[in-house]
C-alpha cells in the first residue's frame, strides 16, 4: 500500500483544477435566466412554475500519512413545481460516486434505515438517493408539509442537543455540516398559529435510525464509550439489528411551541421516539459472545432560548431524555449495558463586534441522573467549542476554523476550512480535519483518520 500514497496526493490539485476550468463553460444563472427569457413567450414550465436547480460536489481528502480517503462526486438535483390549490412539490435527489472505496466499503447492508429509505447501490462505488421529496401549502391558518424531510430544532454547532428529530449519517462521523449529516425521515409536519405562539406537531412513521459505518471504515466506531468489547480470546457475532417493525405504533410523535417574547426567541420541545442510536446488547452464546443491537424508547423534553444583546448573541438548549442506554462493564452490567436518564445542555456567545468575523464559543455538558458506576462514561461530561470566520474582499473569501474539545478525555478534532467564490455559482474549498488524543476517547480514536481536503461546488 505504500507504494500507492505518493500517487493518492494527486486528486488535491486535480480537484481545484477541474472546478477551475469548469467555470469556463458555465454560463451564470442570471446569464442562463436571460437567455430563455429572449423571444420567448410564457411556455409550460412557467406556467407550472417549475424550479430545476441543483448542485454538482467534488471533493477529495487525504489522510495525514498520505492514503487517499475519499474521492467523492455528486450531483444534486432538485425540482418544485406548483400543484393546484396553492401546493408546492419539492423533489431533492443526489446521485453519488466515489473513486476511493473506504468511508462505506462494499455494498453497506443499510440495516439501519427503514426499506423505502434506504440507497440504491450500483456497485461498490455508485449509489443514489432520494434525500427530500414533500408537498406543501396551508389548510386554513395550518402550514402543512408532507413527505421525505429534514426537521431542525436547535441552533448548536457541531454537537447536538435538540437536533434529535432526524438521525444522523456518521460516515464522515461529525465533520460534514449537519444538513449532510441528517437522513430525512418520511414525515407529516404541521404548524399551527397558537395566539402569538406557533405549535409545530410531527408524526413519523419513518423507522430509520442513525447510520453508523462498518468495522473496517476510517470512522468506524471503536471507542468503548459507544461500541462494546469483546472479551480477548472469546469469539464474537454481532446480530441484525432488531427494529421497530409496526408502521403505526412504533412511530415516532413530537410537538415544539415557538414564541418571540420581549426580545427572546423561545421553544419548548418534546419527542416521544426510539432512540436513534442502537443500544448493543450482550449475550453468551454456546459459540462464544452475540451482541444483538436494538432501539429503545425514550422521551425527549426540553426547550430553547436565545437574544441578541448588541454584537453578542446569547444561544442556549436543554433536553432530559428518559431511558437511556449506555455502555457498561462486566459483571456488574450483565448484558454490558445500563440504564440512566440524561440531562444535556448548550449555552453559546457569538460575537460579531469585528468587522467581517464572527467568534463563537459553547459549552456543552451531559450529567446522568441516578448514575451506575457500571456505566463506561463518566457521570457528567463536558465539551466545548470555539469557531472562528473571517471574510475578506467583499465575503468572497472566508477562513474558518472549528475546535471541539473534550475535558473529560483530552481529546477533539480541530476543522479549519478556506472558501474561494470564484463566481455567483462557483465555490473552491481547502481543508484539513485533523483529531488528537487517546484512542480510548469519542474523537481520539478516530486520529488515524485525520485528513486534509480539496474541491469544489458549483450550482447549475
Amino acid at each position: 500500500m505504500d507504494s500507492d500514497r505518493p500517487a493518492a496526493a494527486l486528486p488535491l490539485a486535480f480537484a481545484v483544477a477541474l472546478g477551475v476550468a469548469a467555470t469556463a463553460f458555465l454560463p451564470t444563472p442570471a446569464a442562463a435566466q436571460g437567455a430563455e427569457g429572449e423571444g420567448a413567450g410564457p411556455g409550460p414550465l412557467e406556467a407550472l412554475n417549475l424550479d430545476i436547480r441543483g448542485l454538482w460536489t467534488n471533493e477529495i481528502a487525504v489522510e495525514t500519512d498520505g492514503e487517499a480517503q475519499k474521492f467523492e462526486t455528486s450531483v444534486s438535483p432538485e425540482v418544485s413545481a406548483d400543484l393546484p390549490d396553492g401546493w408546492r412539490l419539492t423533489g431533492i435527489g443526489r446521485l453519488r460516486f466515489e473513486g476511493v472505496d473506504r468511508l462505506a466499503p462494499g455494498r453497506p447492508s443499510q440495516e439501519f434505515r427503514a426499506p423505502w429509505s434506504r440507497r440504491l447501490q450500483v456497485g461498490d462505488y455508485l449509489d443514489a438517493e432520494l434525500r427530500e421529496l414533500y408537498v406543501d401549502g396551508f389548510v386554513g391558518d395550518t402550514f402543512l408539509r408532507l413527505g421525505k424531510q429534514q426537521v431542525v430544532w436547535g441552533q448548536a454547532d457541531g454537537l447536538r442537543v435538540l437536533d434529535q428529530v432526524n438521525p444522523f449519517d456518521f460516515r464522515e462521523f461529525v465533520l460534514p455540516e449537519f444538513e449532510d449529516r441528517r437522513i430525512p425521515l418520511w414525515t407529516a409536519n404541521a404548524e399551527i398559529p397558537v395566539g402569538d405562539a406557533l405549535l409545530q406537531v410531527l408524526w413519523i412513521p419513518d423507522r430509520t435510525y442513525d447510520d453508523v459505518p462498518a468495522p473496517g471504515a476510517p470512522f468506524a466506531f471503536t471507542s468503548p464509550l459507544v461500541s462494546p468489547q469483546p472479551r480477548p480470546g472469546v469469539p464474537f457475532t454481532i446480530a441484525e439489528p432488531d427494529r421497530p417493525d409496526d408502521l403505526l405504533l412504533d412511530g415516532d410523535v413530537g410537538a415544539r411551541v415557538t414564541a418571540f417574547v420581549d426580545g427572546w426567541d423561545l421553544s419548548a420541545n418534546y419527542l416521544f421516539h426510539h432512540y436513534d442510536q442502537a443500544v448493543y446488547t450482550r449475550r453468551l452464546t454456546p459459540g462464544g459472545v452475540r451482541i444483538e443491537p436494538r432501539y429503545e424508547r425514550s422521551h425527549l423534553v426540553g426547550g430553547s432560548a436565545s437574544n441578541a444583546f448588541g454584537d453578542v448573541t446569547l444561544r442556549s438548549e436543554i433536553a432530559v431524555s428518559t431511558n437511556r442506554h449506555f455502555q457498561a462493564t462486566e459483571p456488574a452490567a450483565e448484558d454490558g449495558v445500563a440504564t440512566g436518564t440524561e440531562l444535556g445542555y448548550v449555552v453559546g456567545l457569538d460575537y460579531t463586534g469585528v468587522s467581517d468575523t464572527l467568534i463563537s464559543g459553547q459549552v456543552f455538558q451531559s450529567a446522568l441522573v441516578a448514575y451506575d458506576e457500571a456505566i463506561v462514561r463518566d457521570r457528567l461530561e463536558t465539551q466545548v467549542t470555539l469557531k472562528v470566520e473571517q471574510n475578506f474582499f467583499n465575503d468572497t473569501l472566508t477562513l474558518g476554523g472549528l475546535l471541539i474539545h473534550s475535558l473529560n478525555d483530552a481529546d477533539g478534532v480541530v476543522q479549519l476550512d478556506l472558501d474561494y467564490s470564484l463566481r455567483s455559482n462557483v465555490r473552491l474549498s481547502a481543508g484539513a480535519d485533523l483529531f488528537y488524543g487517546g484512542r480510548d476517547g469519542l474523537f481520539g480514536e478516530f486520529r488515524d483518520a485525520s485528513r486534509v481536503t480539496a474541491g469544489f461546488e458549483i450550482g447549475f
